[in-house]
């Protein structure tokens, strides 16, 4: 087995059938499997893959047990040299699998690749290749100078700005919506970290592949289209505080001692402005 490819689905019944119609045609002539964990969906999500995928591994969880949980057990179960942690919204290029396991094979050191992703209008998302999110990383996106000197290593590091969308480079820190990982990379550096319930687990793992001693690489001719807020999560007060959380957890476990509090205090100033916001809008709204 070549490839296992892991989808964890929440109520996105649609964009999961159209995700694993598309992985099927991009692992032609591969070795591979497909494990799709479902969150405890109430749109039928775990009878469409029963019914229309019977040859698709189906984990049907009872609660919703969060992203990265629902990721390892569809890991635990695989057998596959690469494992592919795919997103439910997205659809994968017809040559993307192809492109990946190819540079996977010639490139020894890679422990995970990512995609150049696009949303569904065809603009580039510049999540697909990151930086290490330090402080003062992050303070730049968060403030916009990021936005304001887009080509700049210091102001968009976060995003790397200053490599090409088109070129192959390193990365930090690649999207759990497209991460291909490599097993022995996998086993170095171990599972996702269930303490992150929705977010920052791909960004968690990225970096403990970084200090297992493998590289993390962006791939520009593996294209998908990702489709990016369609769980009913999204653009909700329970997204918001995931997010935040996750944020909080990554600091603790990556940042220098120093760094706890100030983040910690930073970040919920964050969270607090962003429910208020959003509270607000909903009430012009009505």
């Amino acid at each position: 087995m070549e490839l296992s490819a892991v989808i964890v689905s929440y109520n996105v019944r649609d964009y999961l059938k159209q995700a694993l119609l598309s992985l099927v045609r991009a692992a032609e002539g591969i070795p591979y499997e497909i494990t799709v964990v479902d969150n405890a969906s109430s749109d039928g999500s775990a009878e469409m893959v029963r019914d229309e995928f019977s040859y698709v591994r189906l984990i049907v969880s009872v609660t919703n047990e969060g992203y990265a949980a629902a990721c390892n057990r569809g890991i635990r179960v695989s057998s596959g040299d690469f494992v592919l942690i795919l997103n439910p919204d997205t659809v994968v290029a017809p040559d993307a699998l192809t492109h990946a396991l190819a540079f996977m094979h010639g490139h020894p050191d890679a422990g995970a690749a990512g995609a150049r992703m696009t949303d569904g209008n065809g603009k580039f998302l510049p999540e697909s290749k990151r930086g290490f999110p330090s402080p003062m990383t992050s303070l730049f996106r968060l403030s916009g100078l990021g936005r304001l000197f887009p080509r700049s290593p210091l102001f968009n590091a976060y995003y790397l700005g200053h490599l090409p969308e088109k070129e192959t480079c390193r990365a930090d820190i690649l999207t759990g919506a497209f991460m291909l990982l490599r097993r022995k990379a996998l086993d170095d550096a171990g599972l996702f970290d269930t303490s992150f319930f929705m977010y920052g687990e791909d960004i968690d793992l990225s970096w403990r592949i970084r200090k297992a001693g493998w590289f993390n690489y962006y791939l520009p001719d593996v294209h998908i289209v990702h489709y990016k807020g369609r769980s009913p999560f999204a653009d909700s007060e329970s997204r918001i505080r995931h997010f935040c959380g996750a944020m909080k957890i990554f600091a603790v476990k990556h940042l220098g001692r120093g760094w706890h509090l100030p983040v910690k205090a930073a970040v919920t100033l964050i969270e607090k402005s962003k429910i208020v916001l959003l509270l607000t809008t909903r009430l012009i709204k009505k």
